[in-house]
C-alpha cells in the first residue's frame, strides 16, 4: 500500500501519461489545468519518444498525400 494518499493519486497520473491518454484528458481527470499537469508530471513521462516519432510521420504522410491529390 502507499505510504501517502496523494501516492496513489500520483501512480495513477504517470501510469495514464505513460499509457498515452492525452494530457488535456489526464488534467482534466486529475483536477489539474494542463500547466500543472505538465510541471508536475513531465519528468514522470517514459519511452514516447518512438511513438511520437511515428505519429508525426503519419501526419506528414496524410498531409504530403492531401496536398498531392490537389495538385492538377
Amino acid at each position: 500500500m502507499a505510504k501517502r494518499p496523494y501516492d496513489l493519486r500520483h501512480a495513477a497520473v504517470s501510469l495514464w501519461l505513460n499509457a498515452g491518454v492525452p494530457p488535456t484528458q489526464v488534467a482534466e481527470w486529475a483536477g489539474h489545468s494542463v500547466n500543472v499537469l505538465l510541471r508536475v508530471y513531465a519528468k514522470r513521462v517514459y519511452g514516447q519518444d518512438e511513438v511520437a516519432r511515428i505519429r508525426v510521420q503519419a501526419a506528414l504522410a496524410l498531409t504530403t498525400g492531401a496536398e498531392q491529390s490537389r495538385v492538377p
